[in-house]
């Protein structure tokens, strides 16, 4: 259904450096920077990237939006959690952990980006 996600970045070259270590706790490679200082992590399902915001404005955390990425099991999404914190994030909402609703049974853990975006490790259980 989609085809890239780019999140606006006040430091591009910071947000690099915490992208890399939380994608690499899911198997992803670091991203690639192009010539107008993006960043780019290719994959067959997708484009995820990260751009300073073409208006010039800085760079906000959408309020009410987040970014969610596939982890394969619990420890795969505590991994991402600890590599997002040693890498300038924060921890935000419940602790890493067990949710259930709408009979879907998930393990989650979120985080805010150095930018402020929201994102969360998603493992489905059920």
């Amino acid at each position: 259904m989609f085809s890239h996600i780019m999140l606006g970045a006040n430091d591009v070259a910071e947000s690099k450096k915490f992208y890399d270590a939380i994608l690499a706790t899911l198997g992803r490679k670091p991203g690639v920077m192009d010539e107008k200082g993006r960043c780019f992590y290719y994959e067959k399902s997708g484009i995820f990237s990260l751009s300073k915001p073409i208006d010039g404005n800085p760079a906000t955390g959408a309020n009410g939006s987040t970014i969610g990425f596939a982890a394969a099991s619990p420890e795969e999404a505590d991994a991402w959690h600890k590599a997002g914190l040693e890498n300038g994030g924060t921890a935000i909402e419940d602790p890493p952990g067990v949710r259930e609703g709408g009979g879907t049974k998930m393990y989650l853990a979120y985080l805010r980006d150095p930018s402020g975006n929201k994102i969360c490790a998603l493992h489905l259980m059920s």
